[in-house]
């Protein structure tokens, strides 16, 4: 082969890995995409309440008396219940925690009817720092918007960023950063950013 051929057939590889680097981008663009909520609706869906380290649990079983217990979720995320023994609470929702506990009580009693309620919520914790006028953690007792959250941190000081705030969100095993322009949802548009946040977020102000 001659050395212009070799120099074409370089070429022509290096065209290959080209292109094949662009569709790459642009595939990981549109995952960025979906994952801030840009144009995909089931992002602002309510997601359930996700029970946590510290909350309170009251969980009572229909016509059996014994079996109604006020339960701490221990910081290892774990309850211990009658006839039920250890099991893991945190990173359930209270309608799956009951469906277990459900599950295993039926070796016991025909056809239990449980019930879980959560009495207080000590894990919901968010965090708002940057450019805010009272950044800190916040503890609540209830699930709040992106605008809330900064809204609970005295809102944006003159010098913020409106455009550029991103939320730091823990997903296993990478952490998220989702987009959020205060100013465009501000007049109107785009509300699909104003995304409930899930404990352990952080909204960063610029």
């Amino acid at each position: 082969m001659s050395a212009r051929k070799r120099v074409q057939v370089l070429v022509g590889i290096l065209f290959l890995f080209a292109l094949g680097g662009c569709a790459t981008t642009e595939h990981q663009m549109r995952e960025e995409s979906v994952a801030t909520g840009q144009g995909d609706p089931r992002y602002a869906t309510e997601e359930g309440f996700e029970i946590g380290p510290e909350d309170v649990l009251e969980i009572a079983v229909w016509k059996e008396e014994n079996l109604k217990k006020e339960v701490l979720v221990r910081p290892d995320g774990g309850i211990s219940f009658p006839l039920v023994g250890e099991i893991q609470a945190a990173g359930k929702t209270p309608g799956r925690l009951q469906s277990e506990i459900t599950q295993r009580l039926t070796k016991f009693i025909p056809r239990p009817s449980v019930n879980v309620s959560v009495l207080k919520t000590a894990s919901y914790k968010i965090y708002v720092i940057g450019k805010v006028n009272k950044p800190g953690e916040f503890t609540i007792g209830r699930r709040v918007d992106v605008l809330q959250a900064l809204s609970m941190a005295g809102g944006l000081t003159p010098f913020a960023d409106a455009q550029n705030i991103r939320i730091v969100r823990r997903s296993r095993p990478v952490q998220a950063l989702l987009r959020f322009d205060y100013s465009r949802v501000q007049r109107g548009g785009d509300l699909r950013q104003n995304i409930e946040l899930r404990s352990g977020d952080t909204v960063v102000v610029p």
